[in-house]
This record gives structure tokens, C-alpha cells and sequence, in this order.
């Protein structure tokens, strides 16, 4: 397969500035998701991969060799977008047989037989092979278009959210056989997505992309644990973190004066007790702790079952926070209750940039 990098890619359309001088390695065989919302450039820059489009400046390159110059199918990698692209009058066999009659591949039939016979046992359509495609159900069509990449043999996989036209159970049946499938294969895969449970549930690597600019990668435990700035920390998880403005002095966040004040002289290993002035504080919901003991006095503003768990809005004056509590507690609109937060899951972040004030810290110790 093949180690893919992008060096300093940036991508202009007319005035509109998509790409900025992006920069991302994609290591042999490894699950790379690119998450963003939309906008952001996710397709842009799988299009420049795949040689669809050029870029405006920066080099690409692919298994150590420069690409810039090289069409898409000089290429060989494979794309699976969210619409399906097949042949609707076409059996599901000649959908898949369809990229490998070309004049280039030149391939025998015995060989587009075997290759068939390989790909649809990998992702189990044997019982479609002979039906018309236009009879498929939308879990049936993406596993054939998934089917009609894998056939080729390619270098590299391109997926540009090829889940997201499928109801909810699908997805996540799916999502498992796509992590499975590329393990399988060992091959290089560039997935992209705006849904944050697909990045985390599939990726070696996560990057996180926004306005045309790479934010953040890491694993996802990474992304979720150490986000490098309010953009990332609210747009993983969910519900997303809580972000209090505060005024940090003593080893004390003072949020409201005399109603939301909080201890943080332990928080960031210690070092949060150093920190002056106004800051940001992010917590996740189920950092918070909800329970008589707590330090701080809140009301129920909402509750939102999921089941196993609930989802509590925390109101204090005019501050909201949501806490994530176990389902069995019993919770009512506008009831008093106490909460804290769990210290060493603090976070800290500049009012103006959004950076997170130890992140470089929090890499090494995370």
C-alpha cells in the first residue's frame, strides 16, 4: 500500500481560499480520518489526492513519490464517495467488473473472476452478484461501490463520507465492517467525515480540520483528552464541553462572584495555580459531579434521558453547563441540587486564540 503526505497544500477557487498551507502524513496501512464540519475543506483536499484537481501551491506525494504531475488514474488509489456512482441497469457482477475491463488494466477474465469472487466474500453481497443494482436496498449499493474500490487493488483507499446517507443502525453496523474490512486489507485508508462518533470510533489518527487549516491531530483519545483549542474541544463529544469564562487568581476560578467559585490549585498537574487573570475553563459533562456533598449549589434547567444515562443542564444565575449523571438519579425540573468539578480534568484556555494554555504540557503528560 502506500504512505501518503501533503507538504504545505494550499487550494484557491476564484477569491475563495479553501486550503492553507495544510501539511498531513497518512502512514502505510494506517486509518486516517479527516474530520471537519462542513466547509472546511475535507473534499478539497481528497479531490487533490486523488487528482481531480490541482492544487495552487504545495507538493503531494504518494509511497515517497511526487504526484503533483500525475493524472488520477497514474495515481491508483480509489474513491468511494456518499452517492453510490453505480450503474443502475447493471448486474452487481458488472459493477464490479467494470474497473477492471479497462484498456489499461488489460486484465484476463479468469483474474477479474478471482477478484470478484475475493471482494464480495470480503464484504458478504456473493448472494447479489446476479441482481440489478437498482434493486439494491442503500446498505447493499455502498457495499458494492466499497466492493468496486477494493476490486482495483489500489494503492490507497479515499472515502469521502460514505455513511452518511444510511439510517443510524446501518451506519453503525457499517462503521464496525469498514474498520474491519481495512485491518483485512492492511491498506492505507483517508476517511472523511463531519460525524465526530465515526472519527473516533475508526481512526488510528484523527485530523481535525477547519477553515481550509489543520487543527489538531492525534489519536482519538488524543483529540477528545487534549484538545488544542475551544474549536476542538467543543466540536468532539458530546454533549460538547462546557466552556466558562473566569477569572483565575489563588488557585481559585471565580466565574460568579460568590456563586460559581472553584478550587484549581491542582488542576493541570499542579499547574493552573500559577495562572493570573481571565481564562476559559472547559470541562466535559461527565467531569462534572452531581451530589449532596459538592461544592457548588446549582438548579435542574433540563433533563435529557439516554437511557443508561441523563444529561443535566446545570443552571447558576445565568451560566448553563450540562453534567452527565447515571440514569437511576432522580432529577426534576428546577430542583436544587450541588456539583464540582473533577480537577484534573480542567481545562484551560486563552480568551482570545482559544489555545489551550498547557496543552504542550498536557501532551507530554497525557
Amino acid at each position: 500500500m502506500a504512505h501518503v503526505r501533503l507538504d504545505k497544500i494550499s487550494k484557491k477557487f476564484g477569491s475563495h481560499t479553501a486550503l492553507i498551507n495544510l501539511d498531513l502524513d497518512i502512514a502505510d496501512g494506517q486509518f486516517f480520518v479527516l474530520l471537519g464540519p462542513t466547509g472546511a475543506g475535507k473534499t478539497t483536499t481528497l479531490r487533490l489526492i486523488a487528482g481531480l484537481d490541482a492544487p495552487t501551491s504545495g507538493g503531494i506525494s504518494i509511497a515517497e513519490q511526487d504526484v503533483s504531475g500525475w493524472s488520477a488514474a497514474e495515481r491508483d488509489v480509489a474513491l468511494v464517495f456518499q452517492y453510490y456512482s453505480l450503474y443502475p441497469h447493471y448486474t452487481v457482477r458488472q459493477n464490479l467488473e467494470f474497473p477492471l475491463k479497462s484498456k489499461v488494466r488489460r486484465m484476463s477474465q479468469q483474474d477479474i473472476d478471482h477478484r470478484i469472487a475475493k471482494a464480495s466474500k470480503t464484504l458478504r453481497i456473493e448472494h447479489l452478484l446476479e441482481r440489478k443494482t437498482d434493486r439494491l436496498s442503500g446498505g447493499e449499493m455502498q457495499r458494492v461501490s466499497i466492493g468496486r474500490a477494493i476490486v482495483r487493488e489500489p494503492r490507497v483507499f479515499l472515502m469521502d463520507e460514505p455513511l452518511s446517507n444510511l439510517d443510524a443502525k446501518l451506519r453503525e453496523l457499517l462503521r464496525s465492517e469498514l474498520k474491519d474490512l481495512q485491518m483485512k486489507l492492511g491498506a492505507t485508508f483517508l476517511y472523511v467525515t463531519h460525524d465526530q462518533v465515526e472519527a473516533m470510533s475508526m481512526g488510528d489518527q484523527v485530523g481535525v480540520l477547519n477553515q481550509g487549516r489543520i487543527i489538531q491531530v492525534g489519536t482519538p483519545q488524543q483529540i477528545y483528552n487534549q484538545p488544542h483549542d475551544t474549536f476542538v474541544a467543543t466540536f468532539v463529544g458530546s454533549p460538547a464541553m462546557n466552556l466558562l469564562q473566569a477569572d483565575v487568581r489563588g488557585g481559585r476560578a471565580v466565574v460568579l462572584p460568590g456563586k460559581l467559585e472553584l478550587p484549581v490549585d491542582q488542576a493541570a498537574g499542579g499547574r493552573a495555580a500559577k495562572l493570573t487573570g481571565p481564562a476559559t475553563l472547559g470541562i466535559r459533562s461527565e467531569d462534572v459531579m452531581v451530589g449532596v456533598n459538592e461544592a457548588v449549589e446549582a438548579r435542574v434547567h433540563g433533563v435529557e434521558n439516554q437511557g443508561v444515562e441523563k444529561v443535566v443542564t446545570l443552571r447558576v444565575q445565568d451560566c448553563l453547563m450540562k453534567a452527565t449523571v447515571p440514569a437511576r438519579l432522580e432529577l426534576s425540573i428546577d430542583s436544587v441540587v450541588r456539583f464540582s468539578f473533577k480537577q484534573e480534568k480542567l481545562h484551560f484556555f486563552e480568551p482570545g486564540s482559544g489555545n489551550n494554555l498547557f496543552y504542550g504540557e498536557e501532551k507530554r503528560n497525557g
